[in-house]
């Protein structure tokens, strides 16, 4: 590659200097240049120099596709912040475009940091190892159907991995995510939430299970890629709190229907009832519990289905930090996070962050919910994945409102390791719910073990007997 050549400009009459440029074919704005172009025209193709897709079937390695700009913190920021680094409010403004609005803000005026790891290129490091490989098998085999929904050509369910990997529509990406969450045909997250107030008190302590089960595209649990008689339905999922006192066994069950326009059937257990009873789904913008930030919407950033939401458009592209990789503290016996920031010091989860080559920033309002306090939402996907990065929502007046974004990581390290089967289990390791408009924040982890002896587990088949179906959230309010 040729670089910047300056030379005399010699014979001048009035002796004045100039410079003489090669420019070089790649040089740092290319990569700007190449996204702007995409964006105006309104196409979505993912790749700079390559197509991203081929080579993560060719060889699931990124290096090639994206200019070496696109490739280092580095290279992006001309060596004003490098590898190692802590991105504070000192130095925050050269990635600034390189942040939601509400991370920026969080890091310029209210003390959050983020250290600088370097660029993860190996896909299988970033999502979960079949789902990966079903992605790879099943390509070119979906299609929507006259309703909308995702299906095989064949018009059946859709039969495991990302639907879309090589989207061309903002309707794909977001699809191909509520489809499938967390990759994994089941899952049982043990989780912690604490719940800081304005002036850095944590006002609320929760210890929850969080519960999920694919019944359709299954790529791990027989029978695959279905689970007969249970075709209709896209997830089983339920969370139930074990802590503290005045909240224990209160649980919700919600059972999605594979037509996405339809909502879940959301069943709750309210110890002082003793009961199961039904709650409307279309009120689903508000906290399930007292202090918390956190709405059933925000579940991945697709918490909903997405044939609910409407007016999907792509009104972004371009390079982003996000903390997707090595962010797991298996150190801790209970692999808890450290926190930062705020005005007690404890807002904020510690994050280390990598620079991710090509982000899609899609946009979403809620159609069908004609209550719903916001008007739209952005969400930052990682092109490669198509795995959410981060989630602004804003309210009725077009004002920042809420946000969403979290760390992930493959739970990897010697013989600490977690295994998903075969494989190192690939999941979320920490998240912030950030309502900016009252200053309050939900930060949740997903740690070994709570109380009443619930521990994190991956693709086990007995999960939905113990915690997806109304006798089980009955039995867990007892």
């Amino acid at each position: 590659r040729l670089s910047w050549i300056s030379v005399k400009n010699i014979g001048a009459a009035n002796n004045k200097k100039g410079l003489v440029m090669r420019i070089r074919k790649y040089d740092l704005n290319f990569g700007r240049r190449h996204f702007l172009g995409q964006l105006s025209k309104g196409v979505l193709a993912t790749g700079v120099l390559s197509p991203l897709w081929q080579a993560i079937a060719d060889t699931g390695d990124i290096r090639g596709v994206y200019p070496d700009e696109l490739m280092s913190i580095e290279g992006y920021t001309r060596g004003k912040i490098n590898t190692g680094d802590m991105i504070t409010a000192d130095n925050v403004e050269h990635v600034k475009d390189l942040l939601d609005p509400i991370r920026y803000t969080q890091i310029a005026q209210m003390g959050r940091q983020m250290r600088m790891i370097d660029t993860t290129t190996d896909i299988m490091k970033l999502s979960a190892w079949e789902y990966n490989e079903a992605t790879l098998r099943n390509y070119g085999k979906a299609m929507f159907d006259a309703n909308g929904n995702v299906v095989t050509k064949e018009g059946k369910p859709w039969i495991g991995g990302n639907p879309f990997p090589n989207p061309t529509t903002a309707l794909e990406v977001f699809a191909g995510l509520t489809l499938s969450w967390g990759r994994h045909d089941a899952s049982f997250y043990a989780i912690k939430e604490q719940d800081v107030g304005p002036s850095g008190d944590v006002e609320y302590n929760y210890e929850l299970g969080w519960a999920e089960m694919s019944p359709v595209a299954r790529t791990v649990l027989d029978p695959k890629p279905y689970w007969p008689g249970h075709e209709d339905k896209l997830r089983y999922q339920s969370v139930f709190f074990v802590s503290p006192n005045d909240i224990a066994g209160t649980s919700f069950l919600n059972v999605w229907h594979y037509d996405q326009r339809r909502f879940p059937d959301l069943s709750g257990y309210l110890p002082a009832f003793k009961r199961v009873r039904r709650f409307p789904t279309n009120q689903r913008f508000e906290p399930m519990i007292p202090g918390s930030t956190l709405y059933l919407p925000d579940a991945w950033t697709a918490g909903d289905p997405f044939l609910t939401w409407g007016n999907y458009k792509v009104v972004g592209r371009g390079p982003t930090l996000a903390a997707i990789s090595r962010s797991w503290n298996s150190q801790h016996e209970n692999w808890e996070g450290k926190t930062h920031g705020g005005p007690k010091g404890n807002t904020f989860w510690d994050m280390d962050v990598e620079l991710i080559p090509e982000a899609i920033v899609v946009e979403a309002e809620p159609v069908k919910f004609p209550r719903a306090p916001i008007s739209k939402k952005r969400v930052w996907f990682d092109a490669r994945t198509l795995l959410p990065l981060a989630m602004v929502s804003y309210d009725r007046r077009g004002e920042m409102f809420r946000s969403f974004d979290g760390a992930a990581s493959l739970y990897t390290d010697g013989e600490r390791t977690v295994y998903d089967g075969k494989h190192p289990y690939a999941s979320w390791t920490r998240v912030h719910a950030h309502n900016i408009q009252v200053n309050r924040m939900a930060r949740l982890a997903q740690v070994k073990e709570i109380l009443a002896g619930y521990k994190t587990s991956v693709n086990d088949p007995d999960l939905y007997d113990r915690f997806l179906t109304q006798a089980a959230i009955r039995r867990l309010g007892r």
